[in-house]
């Protein structure tokens, strides 16, 4: 009893600081991030200095040593305060799991543990001659001896130009077929990386922009996994943590958006007639319908991250489960979608004005396009429904 008693507290703790972080800058800032495109370093730095940019890490290299429920969560808190920051979030807790995976103890000291868990790690995977497609790649690294070159164009690369350092996606020197792909760590400083400058209707303080590679010199020791090991590493590496991560940041934009519209209706009256917009029938019906469906998510992804924690702990592929958080993605982009277009209905004039309620509306759609995009997974999952292979790397793609 002792011991569940101080693993409480210590879980209390933890939560504590993550809601200081993200009442300190993440909501602070969201609409100004929001309105100059500015890139929330400072929030990645309080959430960082909070221990949260760790939050699978082992102890031994600098992080809190949590699980998939607890990093989840803290995707779902941040995406309620601003989209931006939540997938600025989740692609650097994504990076450093592949690290935890498929690195090793030389590449998590510097890359996890340096500078107290301060560095901002991304991926960089989709290409712009394969759109959609991400995990298929045309670009192919170069030998340089017993080291490599890179030169490769990838685009929506979210902290692109902001990240310390990258992982990323290309083919094996000399590949046999699409599925030999290989992965590095590339240091953000490297000479030969080329940002260009991210201008979108929503998440604008993501930098999800494109990015270069133009011979970038990686050394043999951040290559991550073994060459030809990619294949495994997007299915068990990148895509679980990447989804489930994903979907509670849009499950948080959905929470955030109705929460705003119901604190308006709740406050805004109508002179004319002394009633609040509460006080509708037809506006109580749009926010009702919203709690609907955004109350579907939470039990949903409680069980996805549960899952990946039991299969992360017995040592299973997390892909087991791939489909569930393909759906889980979906749908949490759908009811993001669906409450921000309610939250505008019912707040009116004053959620068309640019603020919290006009920029969860942009940042909503997002969530349909970002890869896998809801056209591409609800294939997905229907070949999955009917027994089909999904054919990711045949020639040609999916």
């Amino acid at each position: 009893m002792a011991n569940d008693n101080l693993a409480r507290k210590i879980n209390e703790d933890v939560y504590s600081r993550l809601d200081a972080a993200i009442e300190a800058t993440v909501k602070i800032d969201a609409d100004r991030n929001d309105q100059e495109g500015r890139f929330p370093r400072e929030n990645l730095k309080t959430l960082a200095e909070a221990g949260w940019t760790g939050v699978l890490n082992e102890p031994r290299f600098g992080g809190l040593g949590l699980g998939h429920v607890d990093f989840a969560e803290a995707a779902y808190r941040i995406g309620q305060a601003d989209a931006s920051t939540g997938l600025v979030y989740v692609m650097h807790v994504g990076a450093a799991q592949t690290i935890n995976l498929f690195g090793n103890d030389d590449q998590k000291e510097r890359w996890l543990k340096a500078s107290s868990g301060a560095l901002l790690g991304t991926y960089s995977t989709s290409e712009r001659a394969t759109g959609g497609h991400w995990w298929y790649n045309l670009s192919e690294a170069a030998r340089d001896g017993e080291n490599y070159v890179l030169n490769a164009e990838k685009s929506f690369t979210t902290s692109s130009g902001q990240a310390d350092f990258y992982v990323v996606q290309t083919r094996t020197p000399g590949a046999k077929d699409q599925t030999d792909i290989i992965f590095f760590i590339v240091d953000g400083k490297s000479e030969g990386i080329e940002s260009k400058p991210w201008n979108a209707l929503g998440v604008r303080a993501n930098h999800s922009g494109p990015i270069r590679y133009n011979n970038v010199k990686v050394q043999k020791r951040d290559r991550l996994g073994a060459e030809g090991q990619g294949k495994e590493i997007i299915y068990d590496g990148v895509s679980p943590v990447y989804l489930i991560g994903l979907g509670s940041v849009w499950e948080g934009v959905a929470r955030g958006v109705l929460n705003a519209a119901v604190a308006h209706t709740k406050s805004f009256v109508h002179k004319d007639r002394n009633k609040s917009l509460s006080d509708y029938q037809a506006v109580r019906q749009e926010l009702g319908a919203a709690k609907v469906l955004v109350e579907t998510l939470r039990p949903w992804r409680l069980e996805l991250a549960a899952k990946l924690d039991e299969l992360w702990r017995a040592g299973k592929p997390q892909s087991e489960i791939l489909i569930a958080l393909t759906e889980f993605k979906v749908h949490a982009a759908e009811v993001a979608n669906k409450v921000a277009s309610a939250a505008l209905t019912v707040t009116g004039g004053y959620g068309y004005h640019r603020g919290p309620i006009e920029r969860s509306f942009r940042d909503a759609r997002a969530a349909i396009a970002m890869g896998p995009s809801n056209v591409i997974a609800r294939d997905w999952i229907g070949k999955s429904l009917v027994g089909l292979p999904l054919e990711l790397f045949y020639e040609g793609g999916e």
